[in-house]
């Protein structure tokens, strides 16, 4: 693997396994290798994508918000914004102060509930989201260019099993 262009090392399955006997563990070296992997991945999707986002003046939270919004017919409550994104409210409120800020969503009242707020995807927001898709999407499909449409089928199986399975990374 490598990262900016230089050899990184990788877990291997050698490593995995010395680390359970190192243990006493009665645990499947290769599941351990690929969670480890797994985690390892996730991070490097994670940094690459802030990076990609920092191109179009956004970060991934804010993109997925303006995204969301777009897809729910351009406003939301933020606590629908939270549960739907999976972030705290107070995650929203902040990526809503700083969209606000840039003019890209804007607050008005709840027709529903006087007393709440919801976001509103801009004029100017919705066109950040125009003018940034083709080379965003186009990236995107670049990024799993090198799998088959068979083999996207099976990862996309796979990564909601493995998602499923996080769950024992917090479990009591």
């Amino acid at each position: 693997m490598t990262r900016d262009g230089m050899e990184v090392e990788t877990p291997t399955l050698d490593q995995a396994a010395r680390q359970v006997r190192h243990y006493g563990l009665d645990v499947d070296p290769q599941a351990v290798l690929v969670a480890v992997r797994l985690i390892s991945a996730g991070a490097r999707v994670g940094r690459t994508a802030e990076a990609h986002f920092a191109r179009f003046g956004l970060s991934t939270g804010r993109y997925r918000l303006l995204a969301d919004l777009e897809d729910h017919g351009g406003e939301k409550s933020p606590s629908h914004l939270a549960d739907d994104l999976g972030v705290s409210r107070a995650t929203v409120t902040g990526l809503l102060d700083g969209l606000e800020r840039e003019g890209l969503v804007a607050r008005r009242p709840s027709a529903e509930d006087g007393r709440g707020t919801v976001a509103v995807l801009t004029a100017r927001g919705a066109q950040r989201l125009r003018d940034m898709a083709p080379e965003h999407f186009g990236r995107l499909e670049a990024m799993v260019g090198g799998l088959s449409v068979e083999e996207r089928a099976v990862f996309l199986d796979l990564l909601g099993r493995v998602v499923r399975g996080s769950t024992a990374l917090v479990a009591d």
